[in-house]
């Protein structure tokens, strides 16, 4: 296991948009390295609360141990964060001045290559498992999957032009031997894209990204996730989301705008008659992204983008 080190990804646009304020009850959807949540916790002194959720243990293990100053004031649930209505149901709260979602990779785990998650460990198992106790792996998927399914994930998730090469020369390669390490995942692709098209990064960097998103179902039912969490603050309290590819911005540009609109009624009619009333407003029109000194010294903020909304 490698040594516990995260850099959060954009930490002070991400606090300033929280407004956090002392005694406040926040909810850090995604723990990771406690990064935030130290912040949070600091900032809310002496008596604000946060409620953190993560599905890896050892993040846990190491969040917990770096943030054990702030004592009860910290609770760490081991769920999906999209479990959001039942963890707020038990824990008896009636709502949140804040909710943060970071919903990238943590540093941590793209550089353990026995979790699998790099494209660069080569040698290592296909694994990808937020939750290590799942049976469901990046091993099912590339062995497991039909020619067509591999083809919608990659192309879906992943929008990757060659999908269509690429699972067709997974499902001939798996007749032979099983596919199990990163190295013989890399070799496939690599041969599905023609040679002009490796110029703009790694070849096996989007395929990756898709099979990733698969394995821990990361945009399953996200719309409704922040929609609920939305609607879970308190009137004023903000909501901040932290997103590292376009399938995940787009729908919560789409969440956002719906929570924001109001009344869908046909314009000529005299009177609303769909009771629709806008729920919050969208305080960043446009996304804010990661500064130039930031990108300086953490190349993985390049396409990280944050929505705020706040509730009405």
């Amino acid at each position: 296991m490698p040594d516990f080190q995260h850099l959060p990804v954009m930490k002070k646009e991400c606090i300033d948009a929280l407004k956090i304020k002392s005694g406040g009850v926040y909810f850090d959807g995604t723990l990771g390295g406690g990064g935030h949540s130290y912040e949070i916790l600091r900032l809310s002194a002496p008596n604000g609360q946060v409620i953190a959720t993560d599905l890896d243990d050892y993040a846990i293990s190491r969040a917990k141990e770096r943030l054990k100053e702030f004592g009860d004031r910290l609770t760490v649930v081991k769920d999906n964060f999209k479990n959001f209505p039942e963890i707020k149901r038990e824990l008896g709260i009636d709502g949140f001045d804040g909710i943060l979602l970071d919903l990238g990779v943590s540093s941590f785990q793209l550089d353990d290559k026995s979790r699998g998650f790099s494209y660069l460990s080569n040698d290592e198992k296909l694994d990808m498992r937020m939750d290590g106790t799942s049976s469901f792996s990046a091993e099912t998927v590339v062995n497991e999957y039909s020619e067509q399914e591999l083809k919608r994930v990659i192309s879906e998730y992943g929008e990757e032009r060659f999908a269509a090469n690429i699972a067709k020369n997974i499902v001939s390669a798996r007749k032979n031997n099983r596919i199990i390490t990163v190295g013989q995942l890399n070799a496939i692709i690599d041969k599905s894209i023609p040679a002009k098209f490796k110029q703009d990064g790694h070849p096996s960097k989007r395929t990756f990204q898709a099979i990733r998103i698969e394995v821990n179902g990361e945009l399953d039912n996200l719309y409704e996730t922040v929609i609920g969490m939305t609607r879970g603050l308190k009137k004023g309290g903000r909501i901040a989301i932290l997103t590292f590819h376009s399938l995940e911005d787009r729908i919560v540009k789409r969440a956002f705008r719906e929570l924001e609109t109001d009344c869908i009624c046909d314009k000529s009619l005299p009177v609303c008659v769909c009771g629709k009333k806008r729920e919050a407003i969208v305080v960043t029109k446009h996304p804010i992204t990661a500064t130039e000194e930031e990108l300086e010294q953490n190349k993985r903020a390049k396409s990280a983008k944050l929505r705020v909304a706040e509730r009405v």
